[in-house]
């Protein structure tokens, strides 16, 4: 069986607090967008993972988000042995959760292949035993979190229409550390409200609060953006922690030229 697990964008993000538990609250709309990997997994005689495209860290079924979905399910059900094959289209570290959804895909791919008849709501405990932003993938569609980007609400945003591209430089940015350069703080409008606005009045307004210290130590990721609006953006930011930076357009263009040693991907939304 064969599924393709999407990235997502950040539309927004306020961290408002840390809480007790280590973590952070936020606000932030996630939206889904093409962009997307190629996931097959199969019943087999002994468990096996392949990884092809980019390479997944350490390249081992061990560290891989896939196999920890797999264990979570396997602990319960017992489902045996099988092949998976990751081919990796999404940046690794791009703040756009192609890990998340590698994993959250795996959880529905193997509900489908076993016939495991789980219904989101129990797919999610364990998505949200992997991390964060999983369950978002669940749903899919555009959707306000909250808490950890675990609780969620659909949103009626919808950008049909806008064309968009998004620009990866290559660079990693650890999601701990940039939590840890951040002072939280709860926004004077909440993020709920603002995504109201018509998207034109966004820029200035809808603000992803990691920015301010992730473009202090990677400058380039400003600049990026900045040059995003230079050809006409209507709104602009970094997504999640970074370090994927995306511009939303009235119409299509061809950056791939200006941004020609990065990985740019645009598509119609």
């Amino acid at each position: 069986m064969i599924l393709f697990p999407n990235a997502k964008i950040n539309i927004g993000l306020n961290i408002i607090e840390k809480r007790i538990d280590g973590f952070h609250n936020i606000e932030t709309l996630f939206y889904p967008i093409g962009l997307s990997d190629i996931l097959e997994i199969n019943k087999s005689n002994k468990l096996e993972f392949k990884n092809t495209g980019l390479t997944v860290e350490n390249n081992k079924l061990e560290s891989n988000l896939c196999y920890k979905a797999y264990q979570l399910l396997n602990d319960d059900y017992d489902l045996g042995s099988i092949n998976i094959h990751l081919h990796k289209i999404i940046p690794f570290g791009a703040g756009i959760g192609g890990g998340s959804s590698d994993a959250t895909f795996t959880l529905k791919l193997l509900n489908s292949l076993f016939d495991l008849k789980l219904h989101n709501t129990q797919l999610q405990k364990y998505a949200e035993k992997i991390g964060s932003d999983c369950s978002f993938f669940l749903l899919n569609k555009p959707a306000f979190a909250v808490e950890k980007g675990n609780i969620l609400t659909k949103s009626d945003l919808n950008l049909k229409g806008y064309f968009l591209v998004l620009i990866h430089p290559g660079i990693h940015v650890n999601t701990a550390i940039a939590y840890s350069n951040v002072t939280p703080k709860k926004p004077e409008k909440s993020l709920a409200e603002l995504i109201n606005i018509p998207i034109k009045n966004w820029k200035g307004k809808l603000v992803n609060d990691f920015e301010e210290s992730v473009f202090k130590n990677y400058p380039e990721l400003r600049v990026i953006k900045e040059e995003l609006y230079t050809q006409g953006a209507i709104y602009a930011s970094m997504s999640g922690s970074g370090s994927a930076v995306y511009g939303i357009f009235k119409d299509e263009i061809n950056l791939k030229q200006i941004f020609n040693k990065y990985f740019v991907w645009s598509e119609w939304l």
